[in-house]
């Protein structure tokens, strides 16, 4: 009978601690946005939310959002506006029952659009895929459940070619403003037109001063929400400009780390060249430091480059990283504590093109004050920034429009493709420059992708399908017509990636080149990047580390891998559109022919002509003369073999003078591919001339007749009819 007392006694304590808990539960604060109780870490993260500068605003930020369409809110980083702002949004959705939709944040960096999801699904206390997602290139996470989405500015373009009225949105949010990329230009020009019929729709910008200055001027009579900045830290300028700033970041970082002052370092360098040289450099003298200073590690942080954006944690004890870094990162050190140390050469280096040469440059040039001034604030009011230049010199006050200084042919295909869609008009914080608009205008024509009215025809509307510049989506198309779009899906995924080869190393060149030379093609660099990325998915198949493989041939596996997931979406988009998908033949003489053709159905307008015999090419669009890359694969063998004397490259360099990724061709096969009106448009030259005799001695001899893809194996190049193709 005792046994059982106590057996009683002990159940009925149970019983009542579980009529506690059920008492404790009916208690619980349940969230909002799932209806389960909230953690006891959404409450301690919620503490460190109330000590962000952002938090104070909210009840204003709230306000105005429900009363106008448009808000500007302009403060700079660390005060927490990318990670409190969208929740903010989210919550303003389900006070209206998401009636008008849920929130989307773009963001201008894939990285970015991650971290922030994972970081506001934690603080929000939902699972991140479910009530929080992101999308990005080649990879979505959300569900239909997702009420705050973010993704990249580019993704989101994309999108309102479906959705162009972004009716599935209450809130959209455009983190970033201040970088002034193409994407988020063109989207803040579209929702000027999208709220006009749509007055339900929000719409958030976040920026930092004094680029918030230009949208207010832009967007007129609309509120802007001025955060509090950080305060600075210790100042220290440069008595003058130093022409090697590089090498003295290095230095001053190397005597910080001798000093012994605890704290985190982050360099500005002006270029990913310039990151990956400092990498090795800090890497090499660490290690021949004394072992009592701790250990230092060199963190490469450039965002949109393979490789080099590792993921941010805790800095270990006894150790101090130094992220070196160059423009547009500065918003990724949200999620860096620690740092105490800022070096800044003051320097940026920008690709720039020029619309008459059909080509970029790099330009190294000063930085903005606006990026000058987020970089002083990384270090919190107790830290140091280092400024390598004088303290009166005179910095632009925003960064400069990326679309005043890019190729813009893509954004007017999207554009066409918009104004099919209903959306007839792009207000432009900065309109782009006429020449180089009407240069996009006349490639798009030169490609089909325009009617005799201007309007997108049926082949601009299928290209604008295609996440890929337009030359390379035409000659994707016209792969379909020439039985060779397994090889082309190859090519353009390869080109689009960033690129498989790694920089030799200095002093590995020549080991590096005996590495490459196993994959080269004779063909040309266009076949040499088939071989290398057939013989990347044979080693998918063998018992081998795919990551060994590539660094004993010194190719980089994170661009191979992206590579094979562009190849799946663009399979995908072919699919979808009901092309045909050829069986692969590579290695035929028929199938080397067909590709191309292939090729120059897009890429007729970059073609060149050795007229010395000596590496000199002329290209008949622009007249320049330039050189064949080193590390393309003619640059290898030409000593041996020669050099042809006809190409098509993918890309012409004006800094370096040369052109990259090169493919022979004939003359015969450029003149049947080439549009006429093209052809007839070419500056004069002693190569025109060559072609033009060509093309009358073909007209005189052979009756014309409609190509076909090439059938028969054993039929050379030079026996093929010369006709244009049909696909022009």
């Amino acid at each position: 009978m005792a046994g059982n007392s106590e057996i009683s006694e002990g159940e009925l304590k149970r019983e009542e601690e579980s009529d506690d808990l059920f008492e404790f539960g009916d208690d619980l604060e349940l969230n909002q946005f799932d209806g389960l109780p909230y953690s006891s870490r959404y409450y301690r993260l919620l503490q460190e939310r109330k000590t962000l500068r952002v938090w104070k605003y909210r009840h204003e930020f709230m306000t105005l959002l429900e009363n106008n369409q448009i808000l500007i809110v302009s403060g700079t980083t660390k005060t927490g506006k990318s990670t409190q702002i969208p929740q903010w949004c989210a919550e303003f959705c389900l006070s209206a029952q998401y009636q008008h939709g849920v929130v989307v944040c773009s963001q201008i960096q894939r990285r970015q659009a991650v971290d922030l999801a994972l970081r506001v699904a934690d603080e929000m206390d939902v699972n991140i895929g479910h009530e929080i997602g992101y999308s990005i290139p080649l990879e979505t996470c959300c569900s239909n459940d997702t009420i705050l989405r973010f993704c990249t500015d580019d993704v989101l373009l994309r999108e309102m070619m479906s959705d162009p009225m972004l009716e599935h949105y209450g809130v959209v949010v455009i983190d970033q403003a201040h970088e002034r990329t193409v994407s988020t230009d063109v989207l803040l020009g579209l929702l000027r037109e999208v709220l006009l019929q749509q007055p339900e729709l929000r719409v958030v910008v976040l920026s930092a001063p004094p680029a918030s200055d230009t949208l207010l001027t832009h967007y007129g009579n609309v509120p802007c929400l001025h955060l509090d900045a950080p305060c600075a830290g210790e100042v220290i300028h440069s008595n003058s400009s130093s022409a090697d700033s590089f090498y003295s970041a290095l230095r001053l970082a190397l005597e910080v780390h001798r000093s012994r002052e605890p704290g985190d370092v982050a360099v500005f360098l002006a270029s990913v060249q310039e990151v990956v040289c400092a990498c090795n450099i800090l890497t090499k003298e660490a290690s021949r430091m004394s072992v009592s200073l701790g250990e230092l590690i060199a963190v490469p942080l450039c965002p949109g480059h393979t490789g080099m954006c590792p993921q941010i944690t805790e800095s270990p004890q006894k150790r101090r990283r130094v992220f070196i870094s160059c423009s547009q990162s500065e918003d990724l050190f949200w999620l860096v504590d620690t740092i105490t140390f800022v070096i800044d050469t003051g320097v940026e280096k920008r690709l720039v093109y020029n619309p008459r040469v059909r080509a970029s440059s790099e330009v190294i040039r000063p930085i903005s004050k606006c990026q000058a001034e987020i970089r002083k604030r990384l270090t919190g009011s107790t830290g140091k920034c280092f400024c390598l230049y004088p303290e009166d010199v005179q910095l632009p006050a925003e960064i400069p429009p990326r679309i005043l200084e890019s190729n813009i042919t893509s954004t007017a295909l999207y554009l066409k493709r918009m104004e099919t869609a209903g959306i007839g008009h792009c207000d432009f914080i900065s309109r782009p420059d006429p020449e180089g608009l009407m240069q996009a205008l006349e490639e798009l024509d030169y490609l089909a992708a325009l009617d005799n009215d201007g309007n997108l025809s049926e082949m601009g509307i299928i290209m604008s399908e295609l996440p890929l510049d337009p030359q390379m989506a035409k000659a994707l198309l016209a792969s379909c017509e020439f039985d060779c779009a397994s090889e082309m899906l190859t090519i353009a995924a390869m080109l689009t990636a960033p690129s498989c080869f790694i920089e030799p190393p200095v002093g590995m060149v020549t080991e590096v080149m005996r590495c490459h030379v196993k994959f080269q093609h004779p063909e040309g660099d266009h076949f040499t990047l088939i071989n290398i990325y057939n013989t990347f998915k044979r080693s998918q198949k063998e018992p081998c580390d795919q990551e060994q493989w590539c660094e004993e041939y010194f190719l980089c596996c994170d661009a191979l891998q992206t590579s094979d997931a562009i190849r799946a979406q663009l399979t995908d988009i072919l699919k979808r559109i009901e092309l045909p998908i050829s069986e692969p033949a590579f290695g035929t003489k028929t199938n080397a022919l067909n590709i191309k053709r292939a090729l120059l159905a897009g890429y007729f307008m970059q073609i060149a002509r050795d007229v010395d015999g000596s590496g000199n090419y002329f290209m008949l669009l622009n007249k320049h003369v330039a050189q064949v890359h080193r590390l393309s694969g003619y640059g290898a063998k030409a000593h041996k073999l020669g050099l042809p004397e006809w190409v098509l490259f993918h890309e012409y360099n004006l800094s370096d003078n040369c052109i990259r990724t090169v493919t022979q061709i004939s003359p015969q096969a450029f003149l049947q591919m080439v549009p006429q009106y093209f052809f007839c448009n070419l500056p004069p030259s002693e190569s025109k001339e060559i072609l033009q005799h060509i093309l009358d001695r073909d007209r005189t001899g052979n009756a014309r007749t409609k190509p076909q893809p090439a059938a028969i194996e054993t039929k050379t190049e030079e026996a093929e009819s010369h006709d244009r193709c049909v696909i022009q």
